[in-house]
């Protein structure tokens, strides 16, 4: 499974972007994917992530409200949509599948099992 990301870029607080993340090859591992993101100095963190079988999204209680994520199973796409963005939302974005994703809890990091390259977003003030 390959993933690619794109999307991030540069938002003044209150604005908005939307990353994508474009999966090939076949997947035969848990159903999760979904994103992450780590701030400099911090560890890698929860974003949202979409359960592949069921339809079902996590989404982390700092961007509820505020971030969609979506799929295209056409384009085998998932796309997380950020409204209202905060300087505290900067960070690089990661995509990663094969990973537990349900409604109430998304499974850290190191449970996912492929990674795209990170999108850096930068939220200004």
């Amino acid at each position: 499974v390959q993933l690619q990301a794109s999307g991030g870029g540069s938002v003044q607080a209150g604005g908005s972007l939307r990353l994508s993340c474009a999966a090939s090859g076949s997947s035969s591992g848990p159903d999760g994917i979904g994103w992450f993101r780590q701030a400099p100095g911090n560890e890698r963190e929860r974003v949202s992530c979409f359960n592949t079988r069921n339809g079902r999204t996590y989404y982390a209680d700092s961007v509820k409200g505020r971030f969609t994520i979506s799929r295209d199973n056409v384009k085998n796409t998932v796309s997380l949509q950020m409204l209202n963005l905060r300087p505290e939302d900067t960070a690089v974005y990661y995509c990663a599948s094969e990973g537990p994703c349900t409604t109430a809890s998304m499974g850290p990091h190191y449970s996912y099992t492929y990674w795209g390259q990170g999108t850096l977003v930068t939220v200004s003030s």
